[in-house]
């Protein structure tokens, strides 16, 4: 088979919606789940899913042919490893990614264009309000956030963990900490250490059981609070993944400096973000920074915006550590004065 030409190349970017749509009607008709235990007919699955036969048998069809997916020969559909992935009871289920990113985070993505001639936020522009109260006010959304969070988190906290000596810190503190899934991590690595989770109190709400059920509970203390207000937290070391990607400078700023305001002396500050390469090199970074544009107002940065955002808010970036991942640990230290 010929290399494909550059034309080749570009349609098939052009075209990447069409995959991720229909990734997306899949994993929100549940067709992974409906063919776990094995294959199934175009007319049943139609029955159970409320869909039009002819056309869902077009969808499963596009699908496989990029191995999603797999007909056999009696024109029955199976999972393949790639379907096995939407499965919503795997353990590393891409479901609810898929789901998210066909629903509000599609419709962002629709307003590039208005985002990169104003700089505004399209999420805003579409929904009249800021991602993360859309979120407070919408409990199944808030849930499918979280889901597709753990999706990717679980890895990420693994590379950290291996990358990152914590050895020595009594407490730490998972500063905007989700579902505390980061938190549970650490804390299962490490039995001595004792844990803080900070974060809104709706959300607080939603990690508690979390926690129990991971048998961390008694090490860890829930605190409920505005990182922008104030940060009423002592600790070794405050944690941060993910979080300050979603601001912009001022914003991240001020998280930055309430943290200051409370830590001790000797404590340390890790934040864990993709660090952006300079000029050409693929990141996948660059394009999430994309959709921090798009949804929360954030940004992904680079090494030296990283370093001038630290000394605004009144710390000296101490180091960088890569991970085997994507991320990387912006470990910094307060700074002198």
């Amino acid at each position: 088979m010929p290399e494909p030409t550059a034309q080749d190349q570009m349609a098939r970017m052009i075209t990447g919606s069409w995959i991720s749509q229909a990734v997306y009607v899949a994993a929100k008709l549940g067709l992974a789940d409906r063919l776990k235990d094995g294959p199934k007919g175009v007319e049943e699955l139609a029955q159970t899913t409320g869909t039009h036969a002819r056309s869902l048998y077009r969808l499963l069809r596009a699908l496989a042919s990029v191995g999603i997916f797999s007909e056999d020969g009696a024109g029955r559909f199976q999972l393949t490893p790639l379907a096995e992935t939407l499965r919503s009871d795997e353990p590393s289920s891409q479901w609810a990614m898929a789901v998210m990113m066909g629903e509000e985070h599609y419709q962002a993505w629709g307003d590039l264009l208005g985002s990169i001639r104003t700089g505004e936020t399209a999420f805003d522009r579409i929904y009249g309000k800021p991602i993360f109260d859309y979120l407070g006010e919408r409990p199944e959304q808030a849930a499918l956030f979280d889901a597709a969070m753990t999706s990717i988190h679980g890895r990420e906290t693994q590379a950290f963990l291996d990358a990152y000596d914590l050895s020595g810190i009594n407490v730490l503190a998972d500063i905007g900490g989700g579902n505390g899934r980061n938190l549970i991590g650490i804390l299962q690595r490490y039995p001595q250490m004792n844990g803080i989770l900070f974060d809104l109190p709706h959300v607080i709400d939603r990690a508690r059981q979390n926690l129990e059920q991971a048998g961390v509970a008694d090490r860890c203390q829930l605190i409920a609070g505005n990182f922008f207000d104030s940060i009423p937290v002592e600790a070794d070391a405050y944690f941060m993944r993910h979080i300050i990607h979603d601001w912009d400078d001022e914003k991240s700023t001020r998280i930055l400096g309430n943290i200051r305001r409370s830590m001790p002396e000797r404590a340390t500050l890790l934040v864990v973000e993709h660090v952006l390469p300079t000029g050409n090199q693929p990141s996948f970074g660059k394009l999430l920074d994309l959709n921090m544009l798009l949804l929360p107002g954030g940004a992904e940065r680079t090494a030296d915006e990283f370093r001038q955002l630290y000394e605004a808010a009144g710390f000296q970036l101490s180091r960088i550590v890569p991970t085997q991942g994507d991320l990387s640990v912006v470990a910094g230290e307060r700074a002198n004065g």
